[in-house]
């Protein structure tokens, strides 16, 4: 229900809704609702951008061996997005990752 909402299938496109919705799931530790909630708090739809939050979501959903949580997780180390800046935790995500 968070992606129609997300995306606007079938209702009106509400990231604010979206977000609700996802984090309910997340409260459950759902690796894509958690991947979808990076996403947005990354791209601040629907709440204010938080590359701390966005990092958080990752990693939660990239434990889980969520393949496209691993490798953004593996960006913000890279970059120091929310993170401490750590280009071998970086490599380490994006083999997860390339591994899947």
């Amino acid at each position: 229900l968070g992606q129609c909402y997300e995306q606007g299938r079938g209702v009106p496109k509400d990231d604010r809704e979206a977000v609700h919705l996802y984090s309910l799931v997340a409260e459950q530790g759902h690796a894509e609702a958690l991947f979808n909630l990076g996403v947005l708090c990354e791209e601040g739809r629907g709440v204010p951008t938080d590359d701390r939050e966005a990092a958080r979501f990752y990693i939660l959903a990239a434990l889980q061996g969520h393949a496209e949580a691993q490798f953004s997780y593996g960006v913000f180390c890279e970059c120091g997005r929310g993170v401490p800046q750590d280009d071998a935790k970086a490599a380490r995500y994006y083999r997860l990752a390339a591994e899947q």
